[in-house]
């Protein structure tokens, strides 16, 4: 059990026009989510500006979740985290990973290399970026979220951070369960963190939500995992059953593993509202 209250959060895919924008961003609010998210890829929204054009028609927490550390600069990363920081009245929330998307490393001639490698990396980032906002006035210094699967990212993260987002693959380990998986990864994490681990807020990524499995899209995660649909619909990051059904998932999740913030996509924003309802 945790005594962090529950947050939920929904990741936006495109900016479109201001005005749309400022349209969803007040729906993301007005649906009862906690904070606007914003990923980092490309072809979708560049996240610092979005999140500054939400900040001007919300009163919501803002997040990059999560910027790929792996090409970025700290010098850069500080100065564009230190304003939108005050620009959003420090409502940020700093997401970053390792990065997982060769397309992306290549796109900017940035070597994609090993998972060490890229972990290295953000941490090199993470340390940088923390002592150049450190010497910012006012001293802005957002949450910071990591966000992974893997145990050296779970033992940077005990360390390092104030909040950590579960991945998909958090559910997958061979020979487990997925529930079993989930609970070995929380005890990594745990283990890293000691005596700060109640600090730590537990974010899931819903990768799937549907009220049956038949309704469910399980085309990414099928090909990505190996894993068949009777195995993919037990993963925690994969929601099935009536609004009522999966909050008591949720609070069962709480109850057990400690995870308290949710994040879904933009295209589950509308039906897990519905979730939201039952756990206010």
């Amino acid at each position: 059990m945790t005594d962090h209250p529950f947050r939920f959060g929904v990741t936006l895919f495109d900016v479109g026009s201001r005005s749309a924008w400022r349209a969803r961003a007040r729906e993301v609010e007005d649906l009862g989510y906690d904070v606007l998210q914003v990923a980092d890829h490309l072809g979708m929204a560049a996240p610092f500006p979005a999140l500054v054009a939400a900040a001007d028609v919300t009163s919501i927490r803002l997040g990059t979740f999560v910027l790929n550390a792996g090409i970025l600069h700290p010098a850069y990363l500080a100065r564009e985290v230190a304003d939108v920081y005050r620009l959003t009245d420090g409502r940020l929330e700093l997401g970053l990973g390792a990065g997982y998307v060769p397309a992306e490393f290549e796109a900017v001639g940035a070597p994609f290399g090993t998972a060490g490698e890229r972990l290295r990396k953000l941490e090199a980032i993470l340390t940088e970026t923390r002592t150049l906002l450190a010497a910012e006035d006012g001293n802005p210094q957002p949450p910071i979220m990591l966000g992974g699967a893997g145990d050296r990212m779970l033992r940077l993260a005990g360390r390092e951070a104030d909040i950590f987002s579960f991945s998909i693959a958090a559910g997958m380990t061979e020979g487990l369960a997925p529930e079993e998986a989930f609970a070995r990864r929380v005890q990594v994490l745990r283990e890293a963190a000691g005596d700060r681990f109640d600090d730590v807020e537990l974010n899931l990524f819903v990768a799937a939500l549907g009220e049956s499995e038949d309704k469910l899209d399980l085309a990414v995660i099928r090909q990505a995992s190996g894993l068949d649909d009777a195995q993919l619909v037990q993963l925690p990051g994969v929601l099935v059953g009536s609004p009522r059904e999966i909050a008591d998932r949720l609070l069962r999740y709480r109850e057990e593993f400690g995870v308290s913030y949710i994040s879904v996509l933009e295209p589950h924003m509308s039906a897990f509202a519905e979730v939201i309802r039952h756990l206010r």
